[in-house]
């Protein structure tokens, strides 16, 4: 069973950045089609952005023009940049492998002053 590993997460500033990432533990596969979501405390986990990689990229309203998905099948890595982060971003983010049906185990993302 592959396990994902998401990292990059942390506290910041409003208006400020983070890159999260994405891996599998201990194995090795081709990225084809992933997802970022994320679940704020008292609200249902919910699509950030996904991947059909070599094709096409999505977003939520409320991230388009401020992060952006990418993989690289080289690093083996999934990445989400969050840029202008907002309080409202605030939230456990996790990737998932939409062709595995895998979870990550989350990472944490807070934006505060």
């Amino acid at each position: 069973q592959v396990q994902l590993v998401e990292s990059g997460g942390g506290l910041v500033q409003p208006g400020g950045s983070l890159r999260l990432s994405c891996a599998p533990s201990g194995t090795i596969f081709n990225i084809r089609a992933m997802a970022w979501y994320r679940q704020a405390s008292g609200k249902q986990r919910e699509l950030v952005a996904a991947i059909l990689v070599g094709s096409s990229t999505n977003y939520a309203d409320s991230v388009k023009g401020r992060f952006t998905i990418s993989a690289d099948n080289a690093k083996n890595t999934l990445y989400l940049q969050m840029n202008s982060l907002k309080p409202e971003d605030t939230a456990v983010y996790y990737c998932y492998d939409v062709m595995r049906g895998v979870w990550g185990q989350g990472t944490q993302v807070t934006v505060s002053s």
